[in-house]
């Protein structure tokens, strides 16, 4: 029998009919919610109390997403971002939404959460943490990307769920003298003969100047360093190159480290490029202060800091007199936090390093103490926590950036006898969906 072949049809090319759906809420990536035949539909760029012209682009058993074509009815909340790089760029989310309501946005997404999981009411709740929105990052990496026909190498930020590198002028969430460094980084870089082999280009502003890190996968040429040598020298800014080893070689004068400042100067931190720093300065700055407020140190008692970094809060509890120690992952933030905790002359302030996810049972530093600071990443601090009983700290401030997992880690506490005293909200990152919070457990029992 004969077998005539018949073409399937492209599915990729079958778009799904254009809807009119009535956005109700938030996720918590930013995007608006709706309901569409019994089914949640996720639209990118909606807002609460809009009636948005959608089509659906992906559509599972319990949910769906879709592509915004077109808002029919705008909420009074909804603004023009004013960066002429937003939506391509995949670092901002929310510009299209005023401060305000981000912010209000932010605030019932931590209690909803911390309220389900961890029966938080809103009497608890402290007065939000909150800043500038705009000129507020003293730190970003900007990526490279080389195109071989054109030899023309772009830098900017990645587009959102992308490999792709948007370049970009200016960046109007970053410190205003870093975000004028952009444009003529960006000619300089596609002077070089070794464009080819760049990398990343990081940008810090910090309390001694200002300073670029340029990542090169292969050693440049003597001119090539020259006109980045010139460079730097143009613009009053520290300039150094870090190879593949993570070694740094300085091509502007003098070898300085950035450092900032807390507690009105009484302590001074530097830090290596690629060491994590809290990225706003101001909102930093006061949630070290608040922390200190909550958990209250005073001389003669021992207090954790787990996940520690370069001693951000650390140095300053050592600076109220308790004895303090802080452990962290990295070896290398370790050695930095040691060589901070000698430059401010704080004998009472020890540093491990240590795997947080790992058994703890037999480390040095654990045993009985009197309070407890975490800071850890977004996957939380589950694991450390399961050592609560050894440790049995009488107040514990946890700083998170996740409202996830300090949701699910509160209930480790609150199964340890610990309540939930305070919470609050950290706005770290304006223009943003990220949520940072606060929250002071005291042990009841």
């Amino acid at each position: 029998m004969a077998q005539f072949f018949k073409a399937k049809p492209n599915r990729s090319k079958q778009l799904s009919p254009k809807l009119t759906l009535d956005v109700e809420q938030l996720d918590h990536l930013g995007a608006g919610i709706a309901q569409h035949q019994g089914k949640v539909v996720f639209v990118p760029g909606a807002l609460p109390g809009e009636r948005a012209r959608v089509q659906l682009t992906e559509q599972k058993k319990n949910y769906a997403r879709a592509r915004l074509l077109a808002i029919e009815t705008p909420t009074p909340a909804r603004t023009v971002p004013p960066c002429p790089h937003y939506q391509a760029c995949g670092g901002c989310d929310l510009q299209h939404m005023a401060l305000a309501a981000q912010r209000e946005h932010k605030q019932a997404a931590l209690t909803s959460v911390m309220a389900k999981f961890a029966g938080a009411s809103s009497d608890l709740l402290a007065t939000p943490l909150e800043g500038e929105g705009w000129h507020y990052r003293r730190r970003a990496r900007l990526a490279t990307w080389y195109d071989k026909p054109s030899k023309t190498l772009t830098l900017g930020f990645r587009a959102a769920s992308s490999s792709q590198v948007v370049a970009i002028s200016q960046c109007l969430v970053l410190a205003e003298p870093l975000s004028a460094l952009i444009a003529p980084f960006s000619l300089l870089l596609n002077r070089l003969a070794g464009r080819s082999t760049l990398g990343h280009l990081e940008l810090i502003q910090a309390d001694n100047g200002l300073f670029a890190v340029l990542r090169i996968t292969k050693a440049l040429k003597d001119q090539d360093k020259q006109q980045l040598s010139e460079f730097a020298g143009q613009q009053g800014i520290h300039l150094l190159l870090q190879d593949n080893d993570g070694q740094f070689e300085y091509l502007s004068a003098g070898r300085p480290m950035p450092h900032y400042a807390l507690l009105d100067g009484g302590v001074c931190l530097s830090f290596t490029p690629g060491n994590f720093v809290q990225v706003n300065e101001e909102i930093n700055r006061r949630m070290v202060e608040q922390a200190l407020d909550w958990l209250a140190p005073e001389p003669g008692e021992r207090i954790l800091d787990l996940f520690c970094g370069v001693g951000n809060f650390s140095a300053p509890l050592a600076a109220k007199g308790a004895e303090v120690v802080g452990v962290e992952g990295v070896p290398e933030m370790v050695a930095q936090a040691r060589s901070n905790a000698a430059a401010n002359e704080l004998a009472n302030l020890t540093f491990f390093h240590g795997d947080l996810s790992a058994d703890l049972s037999g480390e040095a530093w654990m045993g009985k103490i009197d309070k407890l600071l975490l800071d850890p990443a977004r996957a939380g601090a589950f694991e450390s926590l399961q050592w609560l009983k050894k440790m049995k700290p009488r107040s514990v401030v946890y700083v998170s950036c996740n409202p996830a997992s300090l949701a699910r880690d509160t209930g480790v506490l609150l199964a340890q006898g610990y309540k939930l005293q305070k919470l609050g909200l950290i706005d770290m990152f304006p223009q943003t969906h990220h949520i940072e919070a606060m929250a002071l457990f005291e042990l009841t029992r």
